[in-house]
């Protein structure tokens, strides 16, 4: 994982997204270890945690690992990527997206 990537887990949710969320957007990358479109996509959140350096935090979780925080947020499909802003979910990106498409949908929440 990137040194500017965390990982999150049902233990730290809480304070890793939620509390983190009231101070700036959090991106959060719910995957898995044999998700093809995970893997496909890490580079890609790799390189927007390294961008946004400062202005967003990003945190991974494993879904098969973490099925608590996975379940509380209905994720379905994987890679799912939810943004959080203010304690709640601000947007929800489902697949391995462009680039771009991911950086719309920041951008609606960056200050």
């Amino acid at each position: 994982m990137a040194e500017n990537i965390q990982a999150a887990t049902d233990g730290n949710f809480e304070a890793e997204v939620l509390t983190a969320s009231n101070t700036k957007p959090v991106l959060v990358d719910f995957w898995a270890e044999w998700c093809r479109p995970c893997l496909m996509l890490a580079p890609t959140v790799a390189e927007i945690a390294q961008t946004y350096t400062g202005k967003l935090k990003v945190v991974k979780l494993n879904v098969d690992e973490n099925t608590a925080s996975a379940g509380r947020y209905n994720i379905r499909g994987i890679p799912t990527l939810l943004i959080f802003k203010g304690g709640q979910v601000a947007e929800q990106v489902v697949g391995a997206v462009p680039r771009d498409h991911i950086e719309k949908a920041l951008q609606r929440h960056l200050a």
